[in-house]
């Protein structure tokens, strides 16, 4: 699972294998460990109509319609997007998509569980 915050965005990308257990288990969870800490970033099924997340001392959390999890991890459907209105009038982008691999060869990490390009070339 591979997550990406710049600004007010934050965007979850999936492998396979992760979708797949995503789906089954209802949740999804990684750490990544500082001297200070460890960040955590989960996904977790809920019982709500649109995407939501948290922040929560170090752990953001991506909630997850369950209907809407169950449809995206079953159909050719990329992702799942949603515009979360904060209380101070601003919006948090949420995005969860699944991962594909690079067309760019020159890519060096593994990508044998991610989803097959749809687009040939760049």
């Amino acid at each position: 699972m591979k997550i990406r915050i710049k600004s007010n965005t934050v965007r979850y990308r999936l492998s396979k294998t992760e979708v797949a257990a995503l789906a089954e288990k209802g949740m999804l969870e990684e750490r990544t460990e500082f001297i200070s800490g460890t960040l955590v970033y989960a996904i977790r099924q809920a019982k709500a109509e649109t995407l939501s997340a948290d922040l929560n001392q170090n752990s953001i959390t991506l909630h997850v319609p369950e209907k809407a999890l169950q449809q995206w991890a079953n159909s050719g459907q990329v992702g799942m997007d949603f515009h979360m209105p904060l209380p101070n009038g601003n919006t948090l982008y949420l995005l969860l998509e699944k991962d594909f691999k690079c067309i760019d060869m020159d890519v060096k990490e593994d990508q044998a569980d991610y989803f097959d390009n749809p687009q040939k070339t760049c």
